[in-house]
């Protein structure tokens, strides 16, 4: 009764959200089981978590480098790295996105946000609305895979396991990830003749490959620095105060932004701070970085910033609420033991339950959106995938991965209907530019679900 509730709901058109707290609490009510306010009490206590905290200041973090003219500065900074390659501003599309990733935390600030800029800049470069639509559309998947990322983040309280074991799982598969976008843009590049976009020049190419050496050597020198036995606080501000000192003289383009996913994954790795702190840690690096060095972010600006991320962080959470007891109603009422139940009756393979378990979440995150889909999605399916031996923390990166997909089909699909706008075309045409980039994106998922070493050996190299 409660599924067929909360599809009946759904189908008039209410918000995912509503329908599902409004499912639990007409199924309490009919049944007379419980009492009508326990779907309060288990609303407020599926958001009473500590590591929930990130997710607010994360959103922060992404929304103030949004707006600090940061993106223009990761666009020319990628245009210099690989814009010179033939199909260039597709390269430059991904490699932008791989950056922005590791500050936005979200597909749909990457599409929202880079994307403004690389779709009209590869309309103004001639190349067709549908490629570029489809590039951007297919890169914004990263946002959620190399960390920071709000996704991990929800599936790590639902699934108790390490946020930032999470977060050091996506870097490889996000590097792979991107490989594979590269090769399809270089792909349509050959097939349809196309150049690079920018001349190639020495300098302007040492100047990229130099801000991506001192991004590298940097955090590998200040560890090995501590590991030495140099107090923390003293050789981390040394090494900051030589970081803005060289921003200075040189005047890079992109590597203090950069620095943002370091300076968080590198603080988490070495127990400087927990996933929460280093969300904080990341939101006063935006505001260092926007109102203080580059003054491109104004205390008028700031407030708004916040107004929005308040709106963003109450949707969000107003969702993780409503997905947190209608997740406990399944269990409760016996559907997750029945799906398991089924599912191990049907098979003992790790392997045809991973197939299964894609299938599903592929479906699934055409429907849903990502936080409530992970809400539902992990009471019922981790424990069948801990059954079988499925590391939880690589069962993480599956199913984000493959919700993400789901953002870029109909009906639900938000990544969708921001690029439809940003491109001015209609759902239609948006739908069919992606369809082709879906195939780096499943040989991906594919790669990544049964080759679990890719998403599992940093964690397990730093003992996480």
């Amino acid at each position: 009764m409660l599924k067929i509730l909360f599809l009946v709901l759904m189908s008039s058109g209410l918000p995912v959200a509503i329908a599902m707290a409004g499912a639990s609490l007409l199924y309490i009510l009919i049944s007379g089981d419980l009492p009508g306010y326990a779907v309060v009490h288990r609303m407020i206590g599926g958001i009473d978590s500590f590591p929930l905290l990130a997710v607010p200041f994360f959103i922060l973090a992404g929304n103030l480098m949004n707006n600090a003219g940061i993106t223009n500065r990761i666009y020319n900074y990628a245009l210099a790295l690989v814009g010179w390659m033939k199909g260039g501003l597709g390269h430059v599309n991904v490699i932008g996105s791989v950056i922005f990733s590791g500050m936005s935390g979200t597909a749909i600030a990457d599409a929202a946000g880079l994307g403004t800029i690389e779709i009209k800049a590869m309309k103004d470069h001639g190349y067709d609305i549908e490629f570029a639509v489809g590039v951007t559309a297919a890169s914004a998947t990263l946002g959620p895979i190399i960390p920071p990322s709000l996704p991990f983040v929800i599936y790590a309280m639902m699934a108790n396991v390490s946020v930032g074991a999470l977060f050091l799982a996506g870097i490889l598969p996000g590097v792979l990830m991107a490989f594979l976008m590269m090769l399809t843009v270089a792909y349509f590049a050959h097939k349809n003749g196309w150049g690079g976009d920018i001349k190639f020049e020495w300098a302007r190419f040492n100047g990229a490959l130099i801000e991506t050496a001192i991004v590298v050597i940097w955090p590998v020198a200040l560890y090995y620095a501590v590991l030495a036995g140099a107090p923390v606080q003293i050789t981390v501000l040394a090494a900051l105060v030589v970081l803005f000192a060289a921003d200075w003289k040189f005047k890079f383009q992109a590597v203090l932004p950069i620095m943002t996913p370091v300076i968080l994954i590198g603080g988490m790795t070495t127990g400087l701070f927990t996933a929460t702190e280093g969300a904080i840690a990341a939101c006063v690096w935006a505001m260092a970085l926007g109102l203080l060095w580059y003054r491109t972010l104004t205390w008028r600006m700031f407030v708004r910033v916040c107004l929005d991320t308040v709106e963003s962080t109450a949707t969000v959470m107003f969702i993780v609420a409503a997905a947190s007891i209608f997740g406990w109603m399944l269990t409760a009422t016996g559907v997750t033991a029945a799906i398991a139940d089924w599912v191990l009756g049907f098979t003992k393979e790790p392997w045809i339950f991973l197939l299964l378990a894609n299938l599903l979440m592929l479906f699934v995150g055409c429907f849903l959106e990502t936080t409530a889909a992970i809400t539902i999605l992990v009471p019922i399916l981790l424990p069948i995938a801990r059954q079988l031996g499925v590391d939880p923390v690589h069962f993480g990166l599956v199913m984000v991965l493959n919700l993400m997909i789901g953002l870029l089909h109909p009906p639900m699909g938000m990544v969708l209907f921001v690029l439809a706008r940003i491109a001015k075309l209609s759902v239609e045409r948006t739908t069919a530019a992606i369809l082709p980039w879906l195939v780096p994106l499943l040989i991906s998922l594919a790669i990544l679900t049964y080759v679990p070493s890719i998403s599992l050996w940093l964690p397990r190299y730093v003992g996480m």
